[in-house]
C-alpha cells in the first residue's frame, strides 16, 4: 500500500507520547501495533473506524480510539474514518441505516417530520428508535467487514504486484548470461 503517503499524514509516535493530556493513559499507547502500518493493523482500523462511524452518539472518535486500543489496530486511521459521518453526510447515512432497520424488522413506512428540538427527541424517537439502532448496527458491521476485506485484498494485490514487478525486472545473473 502507499505506506509513505499515509505516514506523511499520520502523527509522529514520539510527539503523541510527549502530550501531557495523554499521560493519564499510561502505557496503553506504547503498543507498536497502534501506530504501525501493516496489513493487519490497517485492515482492523478500517473495521473499527467504519463500525464506529455508524454509532449514533457524540464522541465517536473516543469510542474508535478506545476500540482500536482494545483490539490493537492503528489508532489514527480508526479515528480518521469516523469522520465519514460529518454534518454533511450524517443525515443521509443515518436515514439509510433507519431504512435498513425498518426493512429488517418488516415495519411499514412511518412518515415522521424531523425537527431539531428536545420535544422531538423525546417523543419523535419513540417510533423509530428500534429500526434506527438495528440499522446502525447492521450497516456499521457490514461496512466494517467490507472495509476490512477490501483493505486485506487490496494490500495483498499490491504486494503481489510489486513482487512480480521486482521479480521480472531483476536481470538474470549467472554463468550463461
Amino acid at each position: 500500500m502507499p505506506r509513505k503517503f499515509i505516514k506523511r499524514y499520520m502523527p509522529d509516535y514520539a510527539t503523541i507520547r510527549r502530550q501531557k493530556c495523554l499521560h493519564c493513559l499510561g502505557t496503553l499507547l506504547h503498543n507498536p501495533a497502534l501506530w504501525h502500518l501493516n496489513r493487519h493493523s490497517v485492515a482492523g482500523a478500517f473495521f473499527v473506524g467504519l463500525l464506529m462511524a455508524f454509532v449514533p452518539v457524540p464522541f465517536q472518535m473516543l469510542l474508535a480510539a478506545s476500540m482500536a486500543i482494545a483490539v490493537h489496530v492503528n489508532i489514527p486511521i480508526s479515528v480518521a474514518l469516523v469522520w465519514l459521518t460529518n454534518p454533511l453526510t450524517m443525515a443521509p447515512m443515518f436515514y439509510f441505516a433507519y431504512k435498513v432497520g425498518q426493512w429488517m424488522l418488516g415495519l411499514p413506512d412511518h412518515n415522521f417530520d424531523f425537527e431539531l428540538s428536545w420535544n422531538w427527541l423525546f417523543h419523535g424517537l419513540d417510533h423509530i428508535w428500534q429500526p434506527f439502532l438495528l440499522g446502525c448496527l447492521m450497516v456499521g458491521m457490514i461496512s466494517g467487514i467490507l472495509g476490512y476485506l477490501t483493505v486485506r485484498f487490496a494490500w495483498r494485490a499490491y504486494v503481489i504486484h510489486k513482487w512480480r514487478q521486482r521479480h521480472y525486472q531483476t536481470p538474470a545473473v549467472g554463468p550463461h548470461s
